[in-house]
């Protein structure tokens, strides 16, 4: 494949905006970019794709989301709104994930994954639960992204909230998902270990976890997301909920932690000589009201630090406004959370995060060598554009809606807004058919 009369945007360590050139394909990988006319001199037998004159860039990652959750739209909590957090998993999240069957799962995940299409979010990584139907769960996930085309990494919740069978199955499916993986590996497929939250593991379960874990895996687990989670943690165990994961060696460069909103100093310096990461779900953590996170502080303290929507939408430059916004009206400050600050959490160190994952080959930059992973941006600068002022028209001036042409490994997956792997009349109707029953059987727990 050869893009020709593109504007590229390379988000090389040193960014780049590139005009007037063409980018060779060959299978998954970024072969050359150069002048258009030296590049169809060259690969004169290539299908050409003629970007009109877009931006081309690399696809959007997204470091923290749940498919699973996609049913919740428009949903009614019976009874009075929740208080807190913990009222929010009781009425909404625990419910809910409890009323998802095989085909829920399934088509939940379609949904998402279209919504990433469309958006231009070319990577996620997921973090699943199904407490009635765990086994074999992460397989229909699986088979939902081979189906789109996009490249994720998967792992289930562990948690003791459904009692020790499920507690168990839930260790199983991670660690038949990484076998499987391990023995039949799948170039756009990466597993990891999932955990729940402090506020429902055991010691007894983490230490479990922990003997369980093949060497080299990491694990996925919220942390610190409210006040209830130290509060749990310290009350039951003397512990924060850092130095908890730290205790039973569950930190290290391979773990992500989500959220850490209320961590104190202390868990900072600890995920920071962890090498452990952090990722950042604005959005979220504005509609649970939990706060909002240190993330300037972690940045400063060497905390690799990304950006996730937890299950919001996957229009990733809306939580980068997010992330923007709100850490200057908590801190009545207008300096604070930079553009390039923004920048270097959903660019440069969700890069790095999914390159742990997929280390075959660069994602997230365009360079001869990465992964093919782009997006066409319809967008015209109605001021000088260079990469220095990048970030602020990102920031003030892109809109998700701007995407026209997804790629995710050489493979076109929505061409001029159209996608070509997945039928979204067809998804969008089951869904609606499913969700009757889902939100049935939700209601029926109260």
């Amino acid at each position: 494949m050869l893009i020709t009369n593109a504007t590229l945007i390379t988000w090389e360590p040193e960014n780049q905006i590139l005009t007037d050139q063409a980018v060779y394909i060959d299978n998954d990988r970024i072969v050359e970019i150069g002048p258009i006319k030296e590049l169809s001199s060259r690969y004169q037998d290539a299908e050409q794709i003629d970007a009109g004159h877009k931006l081309v860039m690399p696809g959007n990652i997204c470091a923290h989301t749940h498919f699973y959750g996609a049913f919740s739209r428009g949903m009614t909590i019976p009874g009075d709104a929740p208080k807190d957090f913990p009222e929010i998993l009781e009425k909404l999240w625990w419910p809910l994930d409890k009323s998802l069957t095989e085909d829920d799962i399934r088509y939940s995940a379609l949904l998402c994954l279209a919504d990433a299409i469309r958006h231009g979010t070319t990577t996620l990584i997921d973090h699943h639960a199904s407490p009635n139907a765990i086994d074999g769960s992460l397989d229909i996930i699986a088979e939902t992204v081979e189906q789109a085309g996009l490249r994720a990494v998967l792992c289930y919740e562990v948690t003791d909230r459904d009692g020790p069978q499920k507690m168990q199955a839930g260790i199983n499916e991670n660690l038949r998902f990484l076998r499987r993986l391990e023995k039949e590996p799948v170039h756009l497929l990466a597993g990891t270990f999932g955990l729940h939250a402090s506020l429902t593991l055991s010691n007894t379960t983490l230490q479990k976890c922990r003997n369980a874990v093949p060497e080299g895996t990491g694990f996925h687990v919220h942390a610190a997301e409210s006040p209830a989670d130290e509060w749990d943690s310290l009350n039951k165990y003397g512990l924060r909920v850092i130095d908890r994961l730290k205790k039973f060696d569950l930190l290290g460069p391979k773990t992500i932690t989500a959220h850490c909103v209320h961590v104190d100093t202390r868990e900072i310096n600890l995920l920071a000589d962890s090498g452990a990461w952090v990722t950042h779900q604005p959005r979220s953590n504005m509609n649970n009201a939990v706060g909002v996170a240190q993330i300037e502080s972690m940045m400063r303290a060497g905390v690799k630090v990304c950006l996730g929507n937890d299950g919001f939408s996957n229009a990733m430059w809306e939580e980068w406004k997010t992330a923007y916004l709100i850490h200057k009206v908590w801190n009545r400050d207008p300096r604070r959370m930079s553009g390039y600050d923004v920048v270097n959490m959903a660019v440069y160190n969700n890069a790095a995060l999914a390159n742990m994952f997929f280390p075959a080959a660069p994602i997230g930059r365009i360079t001869p060598g990465a992964f093919a992973d782009l997006v066409f941006v319809e967008y015209h600068a109605p001021t000088p554009l260079s990469p220095g002022n990048l970030p602020w028209h990102i920031l003030f001036g892109f809109r998700d809606t701007m995407i026209t042409t997804t790629i995710v490994g050489g493979k076109i997956l929505m061409k001029d807004r159209q996608l070509t792997t997945l039928d979204t009349a067809e998804i969008s109707a089951r869904a609606h058919e499913l969700a009757t029953g889902t939100w049935q059987r939700y209601q029926s727990q109260f």
